[in-house]
C-alpha cells in the first residue's frame, strides 16, 4: 500500500475524516433492507469474484455454507431477489476486481476499501448502471481512469478511489454524464495534470472534492467558480503554483478549505466571504500580508491553519470574535507585536496554539490562562520576556508546553509553578532562564506524569537536583548546554523508563558511574509512549511524534569524566548512540563495547585511551557515526570490517595508529609486532589453560596413586582385602 507520509498522518486523517464518515452513514442507511435468496445468476456473479482473489479472506467457505446468498457474509438484497449491497471492507482480499460484479444489475453499493487488491479498476464499476456508492480506498489498484463516451446518464453519487496508485489524467468527458455526483475522493494517487473542474458544471449537487496527496500542478483553475455547492474542498501536498483566486473566495457554501504544502502566494483579502467556514488550512505555502480584521468573520471557524508561510503584521484583536475557535496554527511565519491585542478569554475552546518561530514580544498574555481547554502551547523561538504566571495552573488539561529560546526568567518560580499542571507530559523550557542556578529546592513537586524533560542551554549552574528523582515517569531528559558540576547521582537509575540521556557539555566530574551503566531502559526495548500533542522538531526536515521517537541515548560528551570506561558498559545493549567525546577518559576501549550490536552512533574522541582498537568492534554492524580522534591508541587500523569504511577523520589525533586511510601507513614491521603481540597474546592463554589442565590432570593422578596405596594399606592392618 502507498505509505501516507508520516508529518502529516493525522491532518490528513482529519481531513478525510468527512468524506469517510458520509460513506460510512450511506452504507449503514444501504444495508438496513430485508434479504431474501437471490437469483442464480447474481450468485454466480459473486462466486465468480472471490474465485478470481487470490486470497479471499475466507469467504468461499463463509459463502458456500448457505445456498442463500442473501443472507451470505457483506451480502444484502432487496425484497425481490436482488442484491443490492456488496460490503467487504478489511478482510485481506488479495488479487483483481472481477469485472463479473458488474453483473449484479440491482448493486447499488459495493464497498471494498482496506484490502490488498490490485491491477485495474474495471470500468463496469465507476460507469455502472445501478451503482450510486463506490468504495475502493486503501488498496493497491493502479493505471489509469478510463474516459468514457456516452449519452446515457450514470447515477454513480459518492466514489472514493483514495490511497491507490492511480496514475495519469483525470478523465474529462466522462463526468458529463455524471449529473448525480456528490462526493469524489481521490487523493494520496498520483494524478497529474491541472484540479478538474468539469464535474461542477455537469452535476449540480457536487459537494466534496478531496485531491491530496498527488502530483496535480499549476494554478487553482477559474473553473471552479462553478462548483458553487461544493461545502469541502481539499488539494493539499501537491504543486500547486500562483496566488489564490478571486473565484476561491465566491464558494460561499465552503467549510472546509485545505490546500497545505503547495506553493500558493497572495493574501486573504477575500476570505471574509466563507463565512460558513469551519477549517481553513492553507499552511506549507507562500502566503503573503497579514490576516485582515474581517478574519473575525468567520463565527464557525474551527481551525485555522497558516503555518510555514511568509505571512507578517501583528494578530487582529478581531480573531478574539471566532468564539469557536479550536486550533490556531501560525508558526513559522513572520507575525509580531503583542499578543494581548488578541482576547484569548474569548476562545473557551481553544485546544492548541502553536506560534513557534515568529517574532511575537512583550510578556505571556494573562488571557491565555483562561483557556481550561487548552492542551497544547507553543511559544518557543519569539522575544517573549519576564516570569511565567500563576495562572497557568489553571490550565488543567494542558500536556504540552514549549517555550524554548525566549527570554522568560525566574527558574525555580517557573517550576514550582509548572509543578501544579498534573496532566503535563511535555516540557520544553531550553533557551531561557541564563546564567541562573539549577533549583535545588525540596518544594518543587508534582510532573508526576513528565515524560520529556528539556532544561538545555541554559547555562544553568549547580548540581543534577535531587527532585529529578520524583520524576519516575520520565523517559527524555535533555540538561546538555549547562554549567552543572559535581558527580552524576546515583539514584539516576531508579528512573526506570529513561532512555534518552543527554548531559553533555557541562563540567560533570567523577568516574562514569555504575548506576548509569545499570540503567533499565538502556539494557532493553523501549515502550510505547503516548504521541505528543504537537510535532516537536528535531530539525526544520526532521519530527518526532512521541517520545519513543528519540533515539536511545547516552550523552556525557563535553564533561570532565576521569576514569576508565567500565567494562558493564556492555550491558547496555539497546544503546543506539554513545557519546562519550572531549572528556578525560583513560585505559583502553573496552572490548565489551562490541555487545553493543544496535549502536548506531559512537564517539570516544578527545580523551586519553589507550592500547589497540578493539577489532571485535567491526561486529557494530549498524554503526554509520564513528570518531576515536584524539586519543593515545596505538597499532593499525583493521583493514576490512565495519571500521574501514570511517573515513581518516574518525582516526586522526592518534599519532600510534596507522593505517591505509592515514598518513601513517603501517610498515610491515608494525604490522608483524602488533601480530606478534596479539600472537603472544594467544599462546599466554593457550599456555595458561595447557598448564592448568595438565596441573589438575597430575593431581588427578596424584590423587588415584596415594588413595590405592593408603586403601590397601590400610586393608591389610585392618584384616580386610
Amino acid at each position: 500500500m502507498k505509505p501516507i507520509p508520516h508529518s502529516s498522518y493525522n491532518s490528513k486523517a482529519s481531513r478525510l475524516a468527512i468524506p469517510v464518515l458520509g460513506f460510512s452513514l450511506v452504507l449503514i442507511l444501504s444495508l438496513v433492507s430485508p434479504t431474501t435468496s437471490c437469483s442464480e445468476q447474481e450468485k454466480s456473479s459473486l462466486l465468480q469474484f472471490i474465485t478470481e482473489l487470490s486470497n479471499d479472506g475466507g469467504l468461499t467457505g463463509l459463502w458456500m455454507s448457505d445456498k442463500d446468498c442473501c443472507k451470505w457474509e457483506g451480502v444484502a438484497c432487496s425484497s425481490n431477489r436482488t442484491v443490492t449491497d456488496v460490503s467487504l471492507p478489511s478482510r485481506g482480499l488479495q488479487g483483481h476486481i472481477s469485472p463479473s460484479l458488474g453483473n449484479l444489475t440491482g448493486l447499488l453499493h459495493l464497498n471494498l476499501s482496506n484490502n490488498m487488491l490490485s491491477g485495474s479498476l474495471p470500468k463496469e464499476m465507476v460507469y455502472s448502471n445501478n451503482i450510486i456508492v463506490l468504495d475502493i480506498s486503501f488498496n493497491q489498484l493502479n493505471g489509469d481512469l478510463q474516459e468514457l463516451q456516452s449519452s446515457t446518464l450514470r447515477p454513480l453519487q459518492v466514489l472514493n478511489i483514495s490511497s491507490n496508485f492511480f496514475t495519469g489524467m483525470f478523465p474529462s468527458t466522462t463526468w458529463e454524464v455524471m449529473k448525480s455526483l456528490v462526493a469524489l475522493n481521490a487523493s494520496n494517487n498520483s494524478f497529474t495534470g491541472q484540479i478538474p473542474t468539469m464535474y461542477c458544471v455537469s452535476a449540480p449537487s457536487f459537494a466534496l472534492l478531496d485531491l491530496s496527496y498527488n502530483q496535480f500542478s499549476g494554478g487553482i483553475p477559474p473553473g471552479i467558480r462553478n462548483c458553487s455547492m461544493l461545502t469541502s474542498l481539499s488539494a493539499g501536498s501537491n504543486n500547486h503554483s500562483g496566488n489564490l483566486p478571486d473565484e476561491l473566495f465566491n464558494l460561499t457554501m465552503l467549510e472546509h478549505l485545505s490546500f497545505p504544502n503547495n506553493q500558493l502566494g497572495g493574501s486573504l483579502s477575500g476570505i471574509s466571504k466563507l463565512k460558513n467556514l469551519v477549517t481553513l488550512d492553507l499552511g506549507g505555502n507562500s502566503l503573503s500580508g497579514n490576516i485582515p480584521d474581517s478574519i473575525g468573520e468567520l463565527k464557525r471557524l474551527e481551525e485555522l491553519h497558516l503555518n510555514n508561510n511568509n505571512m507578517s503584521g501583528g494578530l487582529p484583536s478581531s480573531l478574539s470574535k471566532c468564539t469557536n475557535l479550536m486550533i490556531i496554527d501560525l508558526k513559522s511565519n513572520s507575525f509580531s507585536g503583542e499578543l494581548s491585542n488578541v482576547n484569548f478569554s474569548n476562545l473557551p475552546n481553544l485546544r492548541i496554539l502553536d506560534l513557534l518561530r515568529n517574532n511575537f514580544n512583550g510578556t505571556i498574555p494573562e488571557s491565555i490562562y483562561s483557556c481550561n481547554n487548552l492542551t497544547a502551547l507553543r511559544l518557543s523561538s519569539n522575544k517573549f520576556h519576564g516570569q511565567l504566571s500563576e495562572r497557568i495552573d489553571n490550565l488543567k488539561s494542558l500536556t504540552f508546553l514549549s517555550l524554548v529560546n525566549n527570554s522568560i526568567s525566574n527558574i525555580t518560580g517557573a517550576l514550582q509553578i509548572l509543578g501544579s499542571c498534573r496532566n503535563l507530559t511535555t516540557l520544553f523550557i531550553g533557551h531561557n532562564f541564563l546564567d541562573e542556578a539549577m533549583p535545588e529546592d525540596d518544594t518543587i513537586d508534582g510532573f508526576e506524569n513528565l515524560q520529556v524533560l528539556a532544561l538545555n542551554h541554559c547555562s544553568l549552574s549547580g548540581k543534577i537536583p535531587f527532585w529529578l528523582s520524583k520524576l519516575t515517569n520520565l523517559e527524555v531528559l535533555l540538561l546538555y548546554g549547562n554549567q552543572l558540576t559535581g558527580p552524576v547521582p546515583d539514584w539516576i537509575n531508579s528512573l526506570n523508563f529513561l532512555f534518552h540521556i543527554n548531559l553533555s557539555n557541562n563540567s560533570l566530574v567523577g568516574e562514569i558511574p555504575t548506576a548509569l551503566v545499570d540503567m533499565p531502559m538502556l539494557k532493553a526495548d523501549k515502550i510505547a509512549s503516548k504521541a505528543f500533542e504537537l510535532p516537536v522538531y528535531k530539525s526544520q526536515s526532521r519530527q518526532f511524534r512521541m517520545p519513543i521517537s528519540f533515539s536511545t541515548t547516552l550523552n556525557l560528551g563535553m564533561n570532565n569524566f576521569g576514569g576508565v570506561i567500565p567494562e558493564e558498559i556492555g550491558q547496555l545493549k539497546a544503546l543506539l548512540s554513545l557519546y562519550l567525546g572531549y572528556n578525560k577518559l583513560t585505559g583502553p576501549i573496552p572490548q565489551s563495547i562490541s555487545n553493543l550490536t544496535n549502536l548506531e552512533a559512537l564517539d570516544l574522541s578527545s580523551n586519553h585511551l589507550t592500547g589497540a582498537i578493539p577489532t571485535a568492534l567491526n561486529n557494530l554492524h549498524f554503526l554509520s557515526k564513528f570518531n576515536i580522534s584524539n586519543n593515545n591508541l596505538e597499532g593499525p587500523i583493521p583493514t576490512t570490517g565495519q571500521l574501514s569504511t570511517f573515513p581518516s577523520s574518525s582516526f586522526n589525533g592518534n599519532p600510534k595508529l596507522c593505517g591505509p586511510m592515514l598518513a601513517h601507513h603501517c610498515d610491515p614491521a608494525e604490522a608483524i609486532f602488533y601480530t606478534q603481540q596479539k600472537g603472544d597474546k594467544v599462546g599466554k592463554v593457550i599456555f595458561a589453560i595447557a598448564f592448568g589442565a595438565f596441573f589438575c590432570v597430575g593431581v588427578l593422578y596424584d590423587q588415584i596413586v596415594l588413595s590405592k596405596f593408603f586403601g590397601c594399606y590400610f586393608s591389610l592392618h585392618s584384616g580386610r582385602w
